[in-house]
């Protein structure tokens, strides 16, 4: 009598170059390729190996580990790097990923003080993604705190699903931050959504990052839900390792949040044509 089987399906994880900080970008393609990770999300930020194409594709092609996605300047600390402007930023972003073969830019809705690029992003980023087949993800934010204050560091919204996006990244340690439902983010975003940064978090305010599975946060619904939805992108595991007291440490914490991706996007299914096991339910 066949018996259940398991099932992978061809979604790919990939370690964000971030999950290594205050390593190197060349330490994380290194990392990714012992570990068996499906490739790498490029953070470009102040590391010069990630802002150089050149350097990038050595890397590559020397571990064996493909660019999946390229994450473009967008943090505070990165606003001098590619350019001072915010669309330069983007375009260089898009023309690395091209060239790298990678399928996905992640982008940050503007701070609220990026008036003139906040005033257009919507529609600029929808004229970005008429020219390329690569997708623009725009991923969601969360409200800044400061003891019992808020502040909306974000526009047109740190909730992206309030605007018209073609794509968008789901990050599920912002979603913690936030304090909002996950599940309900995703619903949201319907199939626009193209890529998952996965991380956990406690809902303490601050971005944490967390190594899937040690938060509050429904890390493992939401691969099972990717797992039998027909999603089409990758999920890349952006977690926080800083406070590893060694580079073994560090590896442990990405060994495990790679195990517990690969468990839950794995789901059982019956041989096709294959009868029953008694008192299995029809799918």
């Amino acid at each position: 009598m066949a018996q259940p089987v398991v099932r992978t399906p061809e979604v790919k994880v990939a370690l964000s170059t971030a999950s290594v900080y205050p390593e190197s970008t060349a330490t994380a393609f290194e990392i990714a390729g012992r570990l068996g990770y499906d490739g790498v999300e490029v953070m470009v930020w102040t590391d010069p190996v990630s802002q150089d194409i050149e350097s990038l594709r050595r890397l590559s092609d020397y571990h064996g580990v493909p660019i999946l996605a390229v994450h473009a300047p967008c943090l505070l600390i990165t606003q001098r790097v590619w350019s001072t402007d915010p669309w330069t930023k983007l375009e260089r972003a898009r023309a690395a990923a091209e060239k790298l073969g990678a399928s996905a830019v992640v982008v940050h809705p503007p701070f609220r003080w990026q008036r003139n690029y906040a005033r257009d992003f919507v529609e600029g980023i929808w004229r970005m993604a008429d020219e390329t087949d690569v997708r623009f993800a725009v991923e969601n934010m969360y409200p800044w705190r400061y003891r019992d204050r808020e502040m909306l560091a974000y526009a047109p919204d740190w909730d992206v699903t309030n605007d018209d996006y073609r794509h968008f990244t789901v990050d599920l340690s912002h979603t913690a931050t936030a304090r909002n439902d996950a599940l309900d983010m995703v619903g949201r975003m319907g199939d626009r959504l193209a890529h998952v940064h996965l991380a956990d978090g406690s809902g303490s305010g601050k971005d944490e990052h967390l190594v899937p599975g040690r938060g509050t946060q429904p890390c493992a619904e939401l691969l099972e839900k990717l797992a039998t939805s027909g999603f089409d992108g990758h999920v890349v595991v952006e977690v926080n390792t800083r406070r590893a007291m060694s580079g073994a440490e560090r590896e442990a914490d990405l060994a495990e949040a790679l195990a517990f991706t690969r468990q839950h996007l794995a789901t059982a299914s019956r041989v096709p044509g294959a009868p029953r096991t008694p008192g299995t339910p029809r799918p």
